[in-house]
């Protein structure tokens, strides 16, 4: 299965789904994913709140769509909800080599275990700030991070996904310094 963030597609273009739900806190923005099977059907699936990311773990045969307004877990099969997060705190989800979701806050990365009822945070050496997942390397995350509350002190670190722990990769660097994403 593969998953995609699309612009609003033309009615009838695809077979299409929603996923809303009633909440007084809904916002009016709608955001479209694109899923395609192995077998070339495709479908679009229109969730509630403005799009932030989508991941596919084929290992455990579960997506994630992450909205501004929730988060929805599926199973990839029919499409059908497993459970939907209403609260919205995480701002990145990402996927380990061994199909395990991260996600993170601006000050803590999870782990998502059966259920989000299930999360684990991740011990950091420091408290950090503003959180950016960048890129892996085998089973390392590299992220960066600022220091809380010392916003100037700016590190690179990873997340090791077989131990379970976060390292700095490298020393302090200015922010002027660190590369965008």
């Amino acid at each position: 299965m593969k998953a995609e963030i699309i612009s609003q597609p033309y009615s009838g273009e695809y077979k299409e789904r929603i996923y809303d739900l009633e909440s007084p806190w809904n916002s009016q923005f709608w955001t479209w994913i694109k899923f395609a099977d192995d077998y070339g059907n495709k479908t679009v699936g229109q969730f509630r709140g403005s799009p932030v990311a989508v991941k596919v773990s084929g290992k455990l045969n579960e997506i994630i769509v992450l909205t501004s307004d929730y988060v929805y877990r599926l199973e990839s099969n029919e499409l059908n909800i497993i459970e939907v997060k209403d609260e919205f705190i995480y701002q990145d989800v990402e996927i380990s080599p061994n199909g395990i979701f991260i996600f993170h806050n601006y000050y803590e990365i999870e782990k998502m275990g059966n259920s989000f009822s299930e999360m684990e945070k991740i011990k950091s050496p420091f408290k950090m700030d503003d959180i950016k997942f960048i890129k892996w390397e085998n089973n390392k995350l590299e992220f960066t991070c600022e220091e809380f509350i010392n916003w100037n002190r700016v590190e690179i670190m990873e997340l090791d996904t077989n131990k379970w722990e976060i390292i700095k990769k490298t020393t302090p660097q200015q922010s002027t310094v660190v590369k965008n994403k």
